[in-house]
């Protein structure tokens, strides 16, 4: 089982979202401590250890660090405006 880590601008996006948006993404961020790389998630291509997975039109980035056992959520954003 892996620890969930939110950085401060993970944080503050979560406290942006919707109320209905909020439950999904904090779901799905909950079940990165099972299973870090889950169905539908992406590696971020240019990147070591970024990975992505959609919740709607929102997405989660995240990194995992395999001899730590952390999964360490970065960015929470629509998107459209996740990779800028």
């Amino acid at each position: 089982m892996y620890e969930i880590y939110l950085e401060r601008g993970a944080e503050k996006d979560l406290k942006k979202l919707q109320v209905e948006d909020f439950h999904r993404v904090i779901s799905k961020v909950k079940d990165l401590a099972d299973n870090f790389r889950p169905s539908g998630s992406r590696k971020i291509s240019g990147s070591k250890n970024d990975w992505r997975i959609r919740v709607g039109d929102l997405r989660i980035i995240y990194e995992i660090d395999e001899k730590l056992k952390i999964v360490r959520v970065m960015r929470v954003k629509h998107r459209r405006e996740v990779y800028r």
